[in-house]
């Protein structure tokens, strides 16, 4: 693997810093530089101006007003808009464009897509997430919400919990149990459901930061056109098996500039702290240096398979995994560089669950908020336990997990065909 990029992405490249120095302001240092008011507000115009040059979903097809890039030009804009501190899209834009819109565009019909994709683009449909339940969440495929058709609808009822942003959305899809007599895996259907309507509700969960990005939402009665399926009825396992592909393919290509920002930073405070004299630091510092580096390479594989054609896949999994429980690491070491300040910490909060903004000051406050934020890193998305099961049978074809005891068999007896 060659890990230069070649000279026409190096033009494409140019083209960016062009556009950026065109449309930000002078003396720009960085979305994190601002409040959080500022901030949102920052945020909101230039999604705005990224709707306006085609640059929102950088990936879709222009026939869908995307910016029809290849993914090598993907990755250098992600590259250029991280160093600037900007933005690619707003909050909800992970879930309405890198997972339900690219969802759309490998499953969705074309009606559907014509239907959905603008108005995820002009930001008239905001999108959260409808997976994870109380009694299903590294077990998906557990989950209990019905959905029963009732003439040319389908009616919701259940609870869905850790539905990120839900509070900014208009639009959730769903993963809704709609054979029950069905296996666990082949009973599900992939559902567009409206939230505003008196039969969803949506109530907010703190977090030991104090925010409450995390919310549970109930469906009582909710309905949606019959319409609304994406893909086959009772197939949506396969559908929701794709969209996580493309929430963690995606990222595979961009964190790495991410982590490498936010150790910069890291490295910096260990400067001004005197930190950087101890070699219990320096050593640990070191560690997180490397685990940046081959987070890198780990990018520059998935996108040599993004480039040869390969859609995303359970091998994205390993990505996930290795910058969840990464990013607890580095945290707690910049708490421990941070040292009694952590106790009382004070400035501005960290916004965001990866890494702080570019252009963030190194204040304890956003080293404490991202080292409490990262406790959830290896839940979330999928747990480190689910990560490792997936790559292990379906990257490596290891035996599946051995299945729990059934109510009244002893261990050996449920793992008996007969």
């Amino acid at each position: 693997m060659d890990p230069r990029y070649p000279p026409d992405a190096e033009a494409y490249r140019e083209k960016v810093r062009a556009f950026l120095g065109e449309h930000l302001p002078s003396g720009w240092g960085g979305v994190g530089a601002l409040d959080h008011d500022a901030a949102r507000q920052f945020a909101a115009e230039w999604r705005v101006t990224l709707y306006e040059n085609h640059l929102l979903a950088s990936s879709w097809p222009k026939a869908y007003g995307g910016g029809g890039l290849t993914p090598l030009e993907q990755v250098v804009l992600a590259e250029e808009f991280y160093r600037a501190g900007v933005p690619t899209g707003s909050t909800n834009d992970t879930f309405s464009i890198q997972m339900v819109g690219n969802t759309l565009l490998h499953w969705g019909t074309e009606e559907q897509k014509r239907h959905f994709l603008p108005r995820i683009l002009s930001g008239e449909d905001v999108w959260c997430q409808g997976y994870s339940e109380p009694g299903a969440g590294s077990d998906l495929a557990n989950l209990g919400t019905r959905a029963v058709l009732d003439g040319d609808e389908w009616v919701i009822d259940g609870q869905k919990t850790w539905t990120s942003a839900a509070h900014l959305a208009n639009w959730i899809f769903v993963l809704a149990r709609t054979d029950p007599e069905a296996s666990k895996h082949k009973g599900i259907t992939f559902l567009l459901v409206p939230m505003d309507q008196p039969g969803v509700e949506v109530r907010p969960i703190k977090m030991m930061t104090g925010l409450s990005e995390f919310n549970e939402t109930f469906f009582t009665g909710a309905r949606t056109p019959r319409a609304n399926v994406v893909g086959a009825v009772n197939g949506g396992w396969g559908v929701a098996m794709t969209l996580l592909g493309y929430e963690r393919g995606e990222a595979a290509a961009t964190f790495p500039i991410m982590f490498r920002a936010e150790l910069d930073r890291l490295f910096d405070l260990a400067r001004k702290t005197g930190a950087a004299t101890d070699p219990n630091i320096r050593q640990r510092l070191a560690w997180c240096y490397s685990k940046v580096e081959i987070m890198r390479y780990l990018g520059m594989r998935t996108l040599t398979k993004f480039l040869a054609g390969s859609e995303p896949g359970p091998a994205e999994s390993s990505f996930k995994l290795f910058w969840s429980e990464y990013h607890q690491i580095v945290t707690e070491l910049s708490v421990d560089i941070l040292g009694a300040a952590a106790l009382t910490p004070s400035g501005r909060m960290s916004t965001g669950f990866q890494a702080d903004d570019v252009g963030a000051p190194n204040d304890s406050a956003s080293w404490v908020t991202a080292f409490l934020m990262s406790r959830a890193g290896s839940i979330y998305a999928g747990s480190s336990q689910i990560q490792r099961n997936i790559l292990g049978e379906m990257v490596l074809g290891l035996p599946k997990e051995p299945a729990p005891p059934t109510q009244g068999k002893s261990w050996r007896e449920a793992q008996s065909p007969t």
